[in-house]
């Protein structure tokens, strides 16, 4: 509402103002719009924490595919190329997983130097657990801010050299955690970044609980 009325002044009294109260109401509804984004963020970080998860047996592959298909218009502008070696089949929410992709590799293309990006999605079984890799070229992290990124609204660099509200991360980690995994990551500033999570192998911790008994 308060977008809707500041832009409503805007256009009825274009011309009427001078440059400098136009500066104002530009920022004002900059400001409003921030704030929204930031409440919707937030409302996503809520639902990712309490929302019922609904897991079955999925392809990762098929997870990955949903995730790009969300990520098109941004892959294309940036000419950025995504590749994927074989993904296996897992026990998971699939909207909430192709979320944690979505936000990784979206973030790959973000964080980017000039280069054109290049992603490349991989998993690895360890022990009874799934470990997905997620690899890009980008500019990456600072060991000292390994930590520092999962937490909400944290962010590295300002809104005007990289958009966002620096909550994607926050997100992708609750989900992961949700599904009884963990995420973490390995960079090297200007070199690029690679982002980890694990998901649980369903079948193979049912085997290992019947050796047990």
């Amino acid at each position: 509402m308060v977008t809707s009325y500041l832009e409503l002044l805007e256009r009825r009294y274009r011309g009427q103002l001078d440059s400098e109260a136009q500066e104002f109401i530009y920022y004002a509804v900059d400001g409003a719009t921030r704030m929204k984004i930031s409440i919707q963020d937030l409302l996503s970080f809520s639902r990712a924490g309490t929302a019922v998860l609904k897991s079955g047996a999925v392809q990762a592959q098929a997870i990955l595919d949903d995730a790009l298909a969300d990520l098109k218009v941004a892959i294309e502008q940036s000419h950025a190329e995504v590749t994927a070696d074989p993904l296996p089949e897992i026990v998971a929410d699939a909207g909430m997983l192709a979320r944690v992709f979505q936000n990784l590799i979206g973030n790959a293309i973000k964080f980017q130097k000039k280069d054109k990006p290049r992603v490349h999605v991989s998993a690895q079984r360890a022990g009874a657990e799934w470990v997905f890799s997620v690899r890009d070229n980008g500019i990456g992290i600072e060991p000292r801010h390994a930590m520092r990124v999962f937490r909400i609204f944290e962010r590295l660099h300002s809104a005007d050299q990289y958009p966002g509200t620096g909550i994607g991360l926050a997100i992708s980690q609750r989900i992961v955690e949700r599904h009884g995994g963990k995420i973490w990551l390995e960079s090297q500033l200007g070199t690029g970044t690679t982002f980890f999570f694990s998901v649980p192998d369903r079948a193979a911790l049912k085997a290992q609980a019947g050796a047990y008994r």
